[in-house]
C-alpha cells in the first residue's frame, strides 16, 4: 500500500496523536457541549493538514493549512478553559496545551514553506 504525501508530514502525526489523547482524555465527561467542542477542534487540525496535503496548488495547501492552525488557537483555548473547569487535570491539559503550540509553530513553518517564502 502506498504512503499518501500527508503520512509523511511530522506535523501531521503529531497533530493526529494529539487529537486521539485529548479525546481518550475526555472520555466519560459529561460536558457534552465541551466535549464536542474540543473533539472537532483538535480533530480538524489532522483533517486540515490533511485536506490541504491533497489539494493540486501550493495556495490551496498553505489556505488548509491556516485552518489548521486556526483550529490548533481553538484548541488551545478550549483546553485552558477544561482545565480551569477541572475537567482535565492541569498536568495533563499543560501538556497538551504545549504540543498544540509546538504544532502551531510547525503549521507556520510549513505555511510559510508551501507560499514559497521560506524553502
Amino acid at each position: 500500500m502506498r504512503t499518501l504525501d500527508f503520512e509523511k508530514l511530522e506535523v501531521w502525526k503529531k497533530s493526529s496523536r494529539l487529537a486521539v489523547d485529548v479525546v481518550r482524555e475526555l472520555e466519560g465527561c459529561k460536558n457534552y457541549g465541551l466535549v464536542d467542542q474540543l473533539m472537532r477542534s483538535s480533530l480538524s487540525v489532522p483533517l486540515n493538514i490533511l485536506e490541504g496535503e491533497e489539494r493540486e496548488t501550493a495556495k490551496e495547501s498553505a489556505r488548509f493549512l491556516y485552518y489548521a492552525k486556526g483550529s490548533c488557537g481553538e484548541m488551545i483555548t478550549q483546553l485552558y478553559i477544561a482545565s480551569e473547569l477541572g475537567y482535565i487535570p492541569k498536568h495533563k491539559s499543560s501538556a497538551f496545551i504545549s504540543e498544540a503550540k509546538h504544532i502551531s509553530v510547525m503549521l507556520a513553518k510549513l505555511i510559510k514553506i508551501r507560499k514559497g517564502i521560506v524553502r
